[in-house]
């Protein structure tokens, strides 16, 4: 009886130790991965919040700044002379227009191609002869694009002496003239005529620049001569009577020709800059309409700024010019059906004249 008390009571005891030092462990493991998170939980907070701060104010400032620092004052350049006169409001009031303009006035074609092209340029638009447009697209491989069409013919032959005796193309026949523009629109348009009227082998041509015909007209020196306005517009000025207006070229062309419209002035852009910045050039497109809306809707207003940027000598001379100017605006889809044909005309002509081969439709940017 005692033994079975005995083992009862050693029995009990087991299970009471068994239930302990099962409890314990249950404790420890319960208390030990409660602390172990803990600190690892701040080691990751750093982490959390560096990638947070990073996307989220680098990448928003970047697109702001660009906007506002890059958009740049459009360098312009006009060449002297008709496509200057279309151009002088937008050079005169800048301020009034959507945006302001760097400046120059040119003397030649070469010096625009030179200010378009190269490492460096320093021109981003310009107008200029529109032969000289074509001629650089070519060479460029579609570095600048034609954007706008600024002025019809602008030439007019005039015979000296108090003459009558030309009022046709036919009436060369014989005679010598003199003109101004080798190598570019002037020559070609002057040859052409000459072939189309059937007396290119019996008229000599002469040319020399445009202050030393003047010069000749008015002694007499020389019997007729083709200039372009203003340059024409002043010799007849000067002359007191002595030099007259001959013949209007624009109209000589549309009475011969099969070959479209006589388009003597582009406007070209860059491409790069183009590409960048269209919407500069589209405002751009917007001041350059509306100065020539301006030109020929104030003539006598107009040749006072005209005459105030140089472009003529007086606002008389640029007063009698401005409607010989045949100032126009076309741009977009209405480029290539303007002057496809004139192009075509000038390199049967002679392909060089526009750097040997008809431009593709690239050249236009109709917007």
């Amino acid at each position: 009886m005692n033994l079975k008390k005995l083992a009862a009571l050693l029995l009990a005891l087991a299970m009471i130790f068994t239930l302990a030092a099962c409890g314990n462990p249950a404790a420890d493991a319960t208390e030990a991965p409660t602390d172990a998170p803990t600190e690892p939980a701040e080691e990751t907070e750093e982490p959390s919040e560096a990638p947070t701060e990073a996307p989220t104010e680098e990448p928003s400032a970047a697109p702001t700044e660009d906007i506002h620092v890059e958009r740049p004052v459009p360098r312009l350049a006009v060449l002297s002379g008709p496509t200057g006169i279309g151009a002088a409001k937008l050079l005169s009031v800048p301020e009034e227009n959507a945006q302001g303009y760097e400046y120059t006035i040119e003397a030649d074609n070469s010096a625009l191609v030179a200010g378009l092209t190269g490492p460096e340029p320093i021109y981003d638009i310009a107008t200029m002869a529109s032969n000289m447009a074509v001629n650089l697209y070519n060479k460029t491989d579609g570095g600048v694009k034609i954007i706008a069409l600024g002025t019809l013919g602008v030439l007019h032959i005039l015979e000296s002496g108090g003459n009558t005796a030309i009022n046709s193309i036919a009436d060369l026949a014989g005679k010598t003239i003199w003109s101004a523009g080798q190598g570019a629109n002037p020559e070609y348009i002057l040859r052409h005529l000459l072939e189309v009227s059937g007396v290119a082998d019996q008229v000599t041509v002469q040319f020399a620049e445009a202050p030393e015909i003047q010069a000749k007209l008015l002694s007499g020196e020389i019997e007729c001569a083709m200039l372009p306005v203003p340059a024409a517009t002043a010799a007849i000025a000067k002359s007191e009577g002595s030099v007259r207006d001959a013949i209007d070229v624009t109209e000589a062309w549309n009475e011969a020709e099969e070959a479209g419209q006589l388009v003597m002035t582009a406007v070209v852009v860059r491409a790069e800059f183009l590409e960048t910045y269209p919407d500069v050039v589209a405002d751009f497109l917007k001041d350059y309409e509306a100065s020539i809306e301006y030109v020929t809707g104030n003539v006598e207003d107009a040749a006072q700024m005209v005459a105030d940027l140089g472009i003529t000598p007086s606002a008389g001379i640029a007063k009698a010019a401005i409607p010989q100017c045949h100032l126009t605006f076309i741009a977009g889809a209405d480029m290539q059906p303007a002057i496809s044909d004139y192009f075509r005309v000038l390199w049967e002509l002679d392909p060089a004249s526009i750097g040997g081969f008809i431009p593709d439709d690239g050249i236009y940017y109709v917007g």
